[in-house]
């Protein structure tokens, strides 16, 4: 069952311009995402912007935004083979929790100016039959 869909789209010049902002940075972004997107060089604002734009698009999926949620709590990280997902940490774990939701998917696109972030939350459905494969990811 879907809980909520968020979607966000950030400009790559607002990162490359908090870039040139000491600390600022710091923070947004949890230190290994931070590291991680800044190894990227030269592509770094379109990484980072595309992993805020996750950020935003969690807070709308939530369908409360980022009000109470500290921005570092979210982490974009990729798999092995470049999917991206979403580690939850303190404050925006506790809301994933509230929520009711148990999964969480996640898309980025960006090309040169845009980047672009999709989630959405996931809950399993309670099934009064006893049938535990309902309960549990697959």
């Amino acid at each position: 069952m879907i809980i909520g869909i968020g979607v966000d789209v950030v400009h790559v010049y607002r990162l490359k311009r908090w870039q040139t902002i000491p600390g600022l940075l710091e923070r947004y972004f949890h230190p290994e995402e931070l590291q991680a997107a800044l190894s990227k060089g030269r592509g770094a604002a379109l990484s980072l912007a595309a992993r805020f734009a996750a950020k935003e698009a969690f807070g709308k999926a939530l369908g409360m935004g980022l009000s109470g949620i500290v921005l570092k709590d979210i982490m974009v990280a990729n798999q092995h083979n470049g999917r991206p997902e979403i580690h939850l940490f303190g404050t925006a774990l506790r809301a994933l929790e509230q929520s009711r939701a148990r999964r969480v998917h996640l898309s980025l696109t960006h090309e040169q100016d845009n980047a672009i972030a999709m989630v959405v939350l996931e809950a399993f459905p309670e099934n009064p039959a006893g049938d535990d494969r309902l309960n549990h990811e697959v």
